[in-house]
């Protein structure tokens, strides 16, 4: 079935849908950086695991990141090759796995690489172990998503290092972004430097995380280059590690929904629809942002309680949480049951996110080929949920 990209008015479900020629454009852009840099780009799963996309990945990365056992299985059986993995605590009955799953293994503290680092190894010889380090600098105003904020438990201070690291640790993992600008990176990189340079010459390879924003239409691509290039002028032993997630999805695809009722109370209007912001959309209430919402203008929440203007409403969702909305938007014409309202930008971070609480079944998964062909990837149904109560 072809689809209209600009209504999807062949979809009558609700439907996580990518569009290849996207994804594409951001790949051939990651990958670009990527080669004239000089460094390694890999997939960061916490944002964005379709693995039915995996053979798009493959022609432009190598390699994909992992913070759980699932996650490592994931990149080792669908991707095709050992993960790069870092988790905040590993455990007696999964580590195992995790060090036959991963090419390289990130510890968040000494005590963890103490009790963990010989039985990985003669499980995996080839690993590669590392040491995440806390730079005490971030610039994410969002505490929520902040790794560096105080009392973090990610990491490993400067003043906590020993002046001589074990002899197999080979490298350090700073992830202290969240999808930010070059010039934030370029900041960050100085409090790095100064904190740790004196480690770099024992190391083999440093991984500079995720939140590098890259596709972002005013991202400073030539900035990032040129921060990397000149970190490498002065660091050359060291392999860079680049491990975006929301980067790779960024406007690669909408969520559609449909209108199911619209009901009104003390001069309220909300469309309620057939998808959760709880449920599917999970980082509109976290972060909070309000989403983009296709031929609709984003509008304060009190727009919908002051009324005034037409065709203004709250977007609620279909689960009983009193909470379930957002708001308000203003539509050039009067909402309709049935017809489709269209999530901008709403691949990363969702389908990783989602949940069935309340029963609620997660939208379909879609993507639509450079055919303009809409091909299904999976629907859910009564059977999903049930296996999630087992």
């Amino acid at each position: 079935m072809r689809i209209n990209l600009d209504t999807f008015e062949e979809v009558r479900r609700p439907m996580y849908i990518v569009e290849e020629a996207k994804l594409r454009r951001n790949l051939e852009l990651i990958a670009s950086v990527s080669a004239r840099a000089e460094v390694e780009i890999i997939l960061a799963f916490k944002a964005f695991a379709l693995w039915k996309t995996f053979p798009i990945f493959k022609e432009y990365i190598r390699s994909t990141t992992a913070s759980s056992l699932s996650e490592a299985k994931l990149a080792f059986e669908e991707f095709g090759s050992r993960a790069h993995t870092y988790s905040p605590a590993y455990t007696d009955d999964e580590i195992e796995e995790i060090a036959s799953c991963s090419s390289h293994l990130t510890f968040n503290s000494l005590t963890q690489y103490d009790r963990y680092s010989t039985f990985a190894k003669e499980r995996n010889a080839s690993l590669s172990f590392g040491l995440r380090v806390n730079p005490e600098y971030s610039e994410v105003e969002t505490e929520l998503y902040n790794p560096c904020a105080p009392g973090t438990r990610f990491g490993l201070s400067a003043e906590r290092l020993p002046s001589q690291l074990p002899t197999n640790i080979e490298g350090f993992h700073c992830h202290c972004h969240c999808e930010s600008g070059a010039d934030v990176f370029a900041r960050t990189l100085a409090h790095i430097e100064s904190k740790f340079s004196g480690w770099f010459p024992a190391l083999k390879w440093i991984n500079f995380g995720g939140g590098h924003l890259m596709t972002r239409k005013d991202y400073d691509v030539e900035l990032l280059v040129d921060t990397l290039r000149s970190f490498k002028e002065r660091h050359p032993h060291l392999h860079v590690i680049l491990e975006p997630g929301s980067a790779f999805a960024w406007q690669t695809g909408p969520l559609v929904a449909q209108v199911v009722d619209i009901v009104e109370d003390k001069g309220i209007q909300t469309a309620i629809l057939n998808v959760s912001f709880t449920c599917h959309m999970p980082d509109c209430l976290e972060m909070p942002y309000q989403p983009s919402v296709r031929n609709a203008q984003s509008l304060d929440l009190e727009a919908a309680v002051n009324g005034g203007a037409k065709h203004i409403y709250r977007l609620g969702g279909n689960s009983c949480l009193s909470g379930d909305f957002m708001g308000s938007w203003q539509f050039d014409h009067a909402l309709t049951v049935g017809e489709n309202v269209i999530f901008e930008d709403m691949i990363h971070y969702t389908t990783v996110k989602t949940n069935m609480f309340n029963g609620i079944s997660h939208p379909s998964l879609a993507i639509v080929r450079t055919s303009g062909e809409l091909e299904m990837l999976r629907t859910y149904g009564y059977e999903d949920y049930k296996a999630r109560m087992d």
